[in-house]
């Protein structure tokens, strides 16, 4: 009977807290009655650097049940480090990753649970349908998936971050020095024995989603830039399509010289051209700083995360697991 930690990442998560709590402790009572999991599993709570009540929440109840551990970050350090730094930070034979505001369906655990027994050490919770997203984000997720198959990024088609990991699978992670996070395809490079659980997503049980367009579409470049050189060897592909339309921009200008009476004097040759070669040199520079900027914030090799607390009967006094 393997113990089990349950890591959520939370950024202002108050009104969401009770009732995850709630339903989190009951899961684990079940699970552990059955003989599913062993003693001391629990749920251990990630406080981003939330500006409400979410981490004296975290320490009350952590203070009432030994089932509930907190672990506070000094500061906001995004989504994909306060999942980083609970994977690493929280003890447990399997460690599953999931949000705190219940849109990942709590049934699918026990399947995942399942998985890890007859032997896979990772377990990628996927989703079975998006009827619950409206038309402009199932499009542009799916589409998205799609494209980073074709740039050669691995990636689990339609799974987040609600997965089942070994401890095995999360000190291979902890090898990993990545300064730009991207979970989603940093996990299946690790390469031990996979399986994958479908669930449906449900709504938000209450708060706002701390995912804006904005931030999707950040994450969307991180997960490209992060693990594929193609936009870097697409700019060459753009320079030889260029030279061709170049080439038969100068035949136009010539044909349309020659034998119409439509032609300006020394407009298509100079205001097409570097309008055109502008914008696409531009753009090319603008990828590539993306990439040298990646290399200058790596070089400077800073620390992920700080861990300012922890709560919970999970930690010992000093801190240590």
């Amino acid at each position: 009977m393997p113990v089990l930690s349950l890591v959520l990442p939370c950024y202002n998560e108050q009104e969401v807290l009770p009732e995850t709590t709630r339903q989190l402790e009951a899961l684990l009572a079940r699970l552990q009655a059955s003989g599913e999991i062993a003693e001391g599993s629990a749920i251990y709570y990630v406080d981003d650097g939330s500006r409400d009540a979410t981490w004296d929440m975290i320490s009350s109840y952590s203070e009432q049940s030994d089932k509930v551990c907190g672990i506070k970050l000094s500061r906001n350090r995004g989504h994909q480090n306060a999942l980083l730094c609970g994977l690493l930070t929280a003890p447990g034979d399997i460690l599953i990753s999931l949000d705190a505001d219940l849109q990942d369906d709590l049934e699918a655990i026990p399947r995942m649970v399942a998985e890890y027994r007859k032997g896979s050490e990772i377990v990628f919770a996927v989703r079975r349908r998006r009827n619950k997203d409206t038309f402009f984000k199932r499009v542009s997720a799916e589409s998205y998936y799609k494209f980073l198959a074709f740039m050669g990024v691995q990636i689990v088609y339609n799974h987040a971050d609600f997965r089942l990991m070994s401890r095995r699978a999360v000190e291979s992670l902890r090898s990993y020095d990545e300064t730009h996070l991207f979970l989603r395809g940093l996990i299946p490079q690790l390469g031990y024995k996979s399986s994958t659980v479908e669930f449906d997503r449900a709504e938000r049980f209450a708060g706002e989603s701390k995912y804006p367009l904005t931030k999707m579409l950040s994450l969307a470049w991180q997960g490209v830039t992060s693990f594929s050189a193609y936009p870097l060897r697409l700019i060459t592909g753009v320079g030889m399509a260029i030279s061709i339309l170049s080439l038969a921009m100068a035949f136009w200008a010539i044909v349309t010289k020659l034998f119409t009476n439509q032609a300006l004097p020394g407009w298509a040759s100079t205001v097409i051209p570097m309008y055109f070669l502008g914008g696409v040199q531009l753009l090319s520079l603008g990828i590539i700083g993306e990439y040298v900027a990646k290399i200058f914030e790596s070089s400077k090799n800073r620390p992920r995360f700080h861990v300012e607390s922890l709560c919970g009967k999970g930690f010992s006094e000093d801190g240590s697991r």
